[in-house]
């Protein structure tokens, strides 16, 4: 989510200025500034110093805001009420300091969903959409019933997948760890034992290679932190990010465990935006994005489209070939019946479970693949030594 800095002249020939908006891209805040009635004149993407840091929430801190607030909710309290006690609970100063401003907004007469909206981004984009359709329905308490699930289960799989990761970088880090030492501690014992004419072949090249990070470590150092650097630019590029998330889905075995971490997700987030009484069109929308995928995002843009001229969902999902398709047929048996939020939200929990099988697995396949690249750089120096050794002992001899 980016945020704009705009001015812009109304119907009646009112300017304002320095006004602000959030949005995904240019396209999008176009889009609702004419959906407001304005004509923009200028604008521009606000950068970090344009204004006060904000605090933004996590997954976790949603999941359990939610959870409290579903509960003073459900229990009678009024709205105010419980932004009240939100607020004075907090120990932070940034979410204490947004529950403040929350709450004496909405003392005010303003809306949940635009306090919560002028908080530039504190809150998902999800958050804010569920929240309108419960203001707009009246059922508000039930909607934090459903965002509290959505976010324990979101809070729950990234738990997961960060708890999964740490015995790979662990090895990662050990196994680079053992190649320094190798090459730096262990191979220049051995140069003294060997003859010129050992020096030749694999042998030369390993001892050149031990030689150069032992004299120029900081280049080695500089070269990856410029790799690193310039990956991180290059996700940026759009079409450069397009290729890679498009990669993610596609490349075995990696992709189709990836496709359903995505489809628990995407199912989650449909069933409960389109539970919710949020339009199918707005619901697609928000569930592609909230993935980070601008492969699905885009095309999912030919979904909504297909969906606007009355193609029926689980034909136009099954057209982009990136669900499986019990997936889609699970779309279609909720369409046929009828009862799509019903079998959407039924059909998740199993996703869930899915996901995080899905999870373990690529765990799975990341570990042998950093055992191998040190046993290769093992075996590559007890091959390049071990016969030179041999050799020049026997010339000794």
């Amino acid at each position: 989510m980016k945020t704009y800095i705009y001015t812009a002249t109304d119907v009646q020939g009112n300017t304002v200025k320095n006004q602000k908006m959030n949005a995904e891209d240019v396209n999008d805040f176009l889009e609702k500034i004419h959906e407001k009635g304005l004509f923009c004149s200028s604008y521009r993407e606000a950068k970090s110093d344009d204004g006060k840091s904000m605090y933004k929430f996590s997954t976790k801190d949603m999941s359990y805001d939610c959870r409290q607030m579903s509960a003073m909710l459900t229990s009678g309290l009024t709205l105010v009420k419980a932004l009240e006690i939100m607020q004075r609970e907090q120990t932070k100063e940034g979410p204490k300091k947004i529950y403040r401003e929350l709450y004496e907004s909405v003392q005010k007469g303003t809306s949940f969903s635009d306090a919560v909206k002028a908080q530039d981004g504190a809150f998902p984009n999800f958050f804010i959409s569920m929240i309108e359709a419960g203001e707009t329905s009246g059922n508000l308490d039930v909607v934090m019933q459903k965002l509290e699930k959505q976010f324990d289960n979101d809070a729950k799989l990234n738990g997961k997948i960060k708890s999964s990761l740490t015995y790979p970088i662990i090895l990662g880090i050990l196994c680079v760890a053992i190649v320094i030492g190798m090459f730096t501690f262990i191979m220049p014992t051995f140069k003294d034992l060997l003859s010129e004419e050992d020096m030749k072949g694999l042998t030369g090249a390993l001892f050149a290679f031990s030689d150069f990070i032992k004299a120029y470590w900081y280049i080695l150092v500089a070269v990856v932190l410029l790799v690193v650097f310039a990956i991180r630019y290059a996700l940026k590029v759009p079409d450069i990010r397009y290729k890679f998330d498009q990669l993610i889905t596609k490349m075995k075995p990696v992709g189709p465990l990836v496709v359903k971490i995505y489809t628990a997700r995407f199912g989650s987030t449909l069933a409960s935006l389109y539970s919710s009484g949020i339009p199918m069109v707005e619901c697609l929308a928000k569930s592609s994005n909230i993935l980070n995928n601008s492969y699905v995002s885009k095309k999912f843009e030919t979904v909504i489209d297909e969906v606007k001229q009355g193609e029926s969902l689980s034909v136009a999902i099954q057209r982009t070939g990136i669900f499986e398709s019990m997936f889609t047929s699970i779309i279609y048996v909720g369409e046929e019946a009828g009862a799509l939020d019903t079998i959407l939200t039924k059909s998740a929990a199993f996703y869930q479970e899915e996901a995080d099988e899905a999870v373990t697995r690529l765990v799975g396949l990341i570990e042998p693949v950093m055992i191998i690249f040190m046993g290769v750089c093992v075996g590559l120096v007890i091959a390049g030594i071990l016969p030179a050794i041999y050799n020049s002992m026997g010339n000794i001899a």
